[in-house]
């Protein structure tokens, strides 16, 4: 190798070694083998996991497709019929839609294709890491203007954030981490006014009171995100799909992914699901009606704040510290997403809507850590 090589590649790795990155932090395993107990004893509510989701019945559909599918042979006409299937549920043409592995990579495609080295995207403080992330990879600047007090959107400040280098924006409703939904009038103002694409993250859609994608048609710059992370309980699979209008949408299906991008095995698992619609429509109602009863047991404890929430999760603050709390509720087994600071709001914690018997066990352990 000639020391020319050797001195780029070593400047390489080191500028790529610099990249911010998305952590995953600890696992339940690792969690289970630090404080010394059982796997199962562990209660994880930081992943905005969907666990309402009838796991036998799921697990029969995995079970029936592995009969009919072939592991040998490459994907053919499934993304057709996937695109067919979401026709019937969101009410939109097919041509409308793109498949991807979940809205994370979506962001990434519309990232790639439409940020170049010194343009800027513009979103909001705190929302969702991976598409700043994405952006800086890109070499390009990503401005984030803090939400209001309410975590609403600033409207006026992000309109002056806009400018001719600005190409992209990013507006997460429900936004994670806050859970709340914004305004449609102020989305749509932000829309309207926006010069480049928009990215719209619908990942808590079904939780929530409203979404875009009937209006799609409105907004010939604007890119919804859905996934079957949440509402359908397919997280391991990673399965997700953008709405569009048809010009905007073909560019992402066909000008970014490589060859076949979502396997053969995923796509059919979420016809399965679109197929049992039941499944998901229960699971969500079931969601909603603990995620008020959380709320309310959650308020009653003293020193703990909970936030409005419109998706699978609640945002919480505590008065006690926040990295005091994160650590006591460690040795009992229980994960939380620790935030910190957000804006005003010392301690807080993003907490997934659990099954009564975990949030039970998340109600117990904060009423004695508060009262400690």
């Amino acid at each position: 190798m000639s020391a020319s090589y050797q001195t780029w590649l070593k400047q390489k790795l080191a500028k790529l070694q610099a990249i911010d990155c998305y952590s995953a932090g600890v696992t339940p395993e690792g969690l289970a083998e630090q404080i010394g107990v059982d796997l199962s004893k562990i209660v994880k509510l930081n992943f905005n996991e969907n666990l309402f989701v009838d796991r036998a019945r799921q697990t029969a559909l995995m079970k029936e497709l592995a009969e009919e599918i072939d592991l040998r042979m490459y994907p053919e006409d499934e993304e057709a019929k996937l695109r067919d299937k979401l026709t019937g549920y969101i009410g939109v043409p097919a041509d409308y839609l793109a498949i991807s592995n979940a809205g994370d990579e979506l962001i990434d495609r519309i990232v790639r294709l439409f940020i170049e080295k010194g343009d800027v995207a513009v979103s909001f403080a705190p929302s969702f890491a991976i598409p700043r992330l994405c952006v800086k990879r890109q070499e390009a600047e990503y401005v984030a203007v803090p939400l209001k007090g309410d975590f609403q959107l600033d409207v006026e400040g992000m309109l002056r954030a806009f400018s001719d280098k600005t190409r992209l924006l990013y507006l997460c409703s429900p936004n994670n981490p806050t859970s709340n939904q914004m305004k449609p009038a102020d989305v749509e103002r932000l829309v309207k006014a926006f010069p480049g694409i928009v990215i719209l993250d619908e990942a808590y859609g079904e939780f929530a009171d409203y979404s875009f994608v009937p209006r799609i048609r409105e907004f010939p710059n604007m890119v919804i995100l859905r996934t079957f992370s949440k509402a359908f309980g397919l997280a391991m699979l990673r399965l997700g799909y953008a709405v569009a209008n048809p010009e905007l949408c073909q560019i992402i299906r066909e000008k970014a992914p490589l060859p076949y991008p979502v396997s053969g095995f995923t796509i059919r698992m979420g016809i399965k699901m679109l197929e049992n619609m039941d499944i998901t429509q229960k699971a969500v109602a079931a969601l909603v009606a603990e995620r008020g009863k959380l709320i309310n047991a959650l308020n009653e404890i003293e020193g703990v704040k909970t936030f409005p929430s419109h998706a699978d999760f609640i945002l919480i603050n505590t008065q006690k510290p926040a990295d005091e709390v994160y650590t006591a509720l460690l040795k009992r087994g229980i994960m939380l997403k620790k935030w910190g600071k957000l804006l005003q709001y010392d301690n807080c914690f993003r907490v997934t809507v659990g099954l009564p018997e975990m949030n039970a066990k998340l109600i117990e352990a904060l009423k004695q850590i508060q009262s400690d």
